[in-house]
């Protein structure tokens, strides 16, 4: 039973029986078409011979005329020739008249015939099947149609029997034959459109979570079972990808947390190794307390991007005044901005800038980029500016006059956990851009940037109003 569910064998099987079915009904028309079509002619011919002899039946008085020896006149010698056998029997169903083999006929009634009709019987000394035909003789010389007795023709149905059967055997023995080769020829045609299944299956039990690096690699086929392969490389590359990132950002996540515990741990121990006075005690509270804070920064970004990344977390969006928001967050960080002596600068109309959003991921997006903007330049303004673009999307764009990214860190500033100070002496746990783009993104936008070192950096925020 293990083997039948097998769809090779199914369809092998399904195959078969739909063919044996077809071949079934296919054979029966046949066999009963030929039947007719070879019994019919019997028919015509003992019809139209029995026509002939009653032409030549003669009638005296109301009584048949006796033919002495009738196989010596010339009208049966058609009869001899075809093999027919004729009798005729008078009123009283006695024979007055006899010819062929087949003369042992029993009466129309005992036969269960009638006059004018075909019956078919078994001969009793030879048990041949026989067609018998039996028609009323009537005297036209008493021009009252009285009957005065019956013909019968006969003609041996073996060879048509014969014919028939050796059409029943031939059908018998090539319907399961052709039905076997039919199976087989499903059950091979099966095994090599599966095969690319099986080999799949081979290669989906072989992938595991510690390595989704393999491939199907199956020829490229315009077919369903080529599609198929096509989007299940294509699957299990978004799972490593996924999985890949899922990997570095644990060890990252692991590394960014070790550092801090690490600078407390020194901290700790070096403060308890011998007795401090009050302003030592106090300065290692304040060291701790900057370490706490950077792993308060730190464990807040990793909760952020784990509900981002959570499928089922569905931030609900409101009515938000884009305009209003950017002047709330640019009046904020202002005071800081001043501090350095530096310019916060804003372009930001009080209309038109309306959207669908998530008011505090907004406010966390842009407050980032402007505050990064504020640590990275030491002279100069800060630019913020506005604006509806055609095609439901907003724009706002932050220019500093600050360091500026090198070329090559421009590609991998969104990551997770980069920072483009290796030596990490600033201060940032390398999440807050690659927040800021996942927020964009979830806004149907983006954030695009461009920089020269030393001259000047622009982050470009798109966001879709509808």
């Amino acid at each position: 039973m293990k083997y039948v569910r097998t769809l090779r064998i199914r369809f092998a099987l399904w195959t078969a029986g739909f063919l044996l079915a077809a071949l079934i009904l296919f054979g029966l028309f046949v066999y009963f078409t030929m039947s007719y079509s070879l019994a019919t002619p019997v028919d015509q011919t003992l019809h139209l011979t029995a026509m002939q002899l009653l032409a030549e039946i003669d009638t005296r008085d109301g009584h048949l005329v006796v033919i002495e020896n009738p196989i010596e006149e010339t009208e049966y010698t058609q009869l001899r020739e075809q093999g027919l056998s004729m009798r005729v029997l008078d009123i009283d169903g006695q024979p007055v008249n006899e010819f062929g083999p087949y003369i042992a006929l029993p009466p129309p009634d005992e036969a269960g015939g009638i006059a004018g009709e075909f019956m078919t019987i078994t001969d009793p000394a030879s048990q041949d099947p026989v067609r018998v035909y039996s028609t009323p003789i009537l005297d036209d010389d008493t021009g009252d149609d009285t009957v005065v007795g019956t013909l019968q023709v006969a003609q041996s149905l073996a060879d048509l029997r014969r014919t028939l059967n050796l059409l029943f055997i031939t059908l018998l023995i090539g319907g399961p034959l052709i039905v076997l080769i039919a199976g087989g020829g499903g059950y091979f045609l099966a095994a090599r459109a599966l095969a690319p299944i099986d080999a799949i299956t081979r290669t989906a039990r072989q992938i595991s979570a510690n390595d989704l690096s393999t491939r199907l690699n199956l020829p490229p086929t315009e077919d369903e079972v080529g599609r198929l392969a096509a989007t299940i490389d294509s699957m299990l590359a978004r799972l490593d990808e996924a999985f890949q990132r899922e990997r570095q950002f644990t060890a990252d996540a692991s590394h960014e947390l070790r550092t801090p515990l690490s600078a407390m741990q020194t901290i700790i121990g070096s403060t308890l190794a011998r007795p401090r006075t009050g302003a030592e005690y106090e300065q290692a509270l304040a060291d701790l307390g900057r370490e706490v804070a950077q792993m308060r920064l730190l464990t807040d970004g990793l909760l952020h991007l784990a509900r981002n990344d959570a499928a089922h977390q569905h931030v609900k969006f409101e009515p938000v005044d884009l305009s209003i928001l950017l002047q709330d967050v640019t009046d904020s960080l202002r005071p800081l901005a001043e501090e350095k002596g530096l310019q916060l600068i804003s372009h930001i109309p009080d209309t038109g800038l309306n959207l669908m959003g998530d008011r505090d991921g907004l406010i966390r997006l842009f407050a980032n980029l402007i505050d990064n903007a504020i640590k990275y330049t030491q002279h100069g303004a800060i630019t913020v500016s506005a604006e509806a673009r055609a095609g439901n999307g907003l724009a706002v764009t932050i220019r500093d006059t600050g360091a500026g990214i090198a070329p090559e860190h421009l590609p991998h500033i969104f990551d997770r956990f980069y920072r483009v100070d290796e030596s990490r002496s600033t201060e940032g746990i390398g999440l807050g851009l690659a927040i800021a783009r996942e927020t964009a993104r979830a806004h149907g936008g983006d954030i695009t940037v461009e920089s020269e070192v030393e001259r000047e950096t622009t982050f470009v925020v798109q966001l879709a109003t509808a």
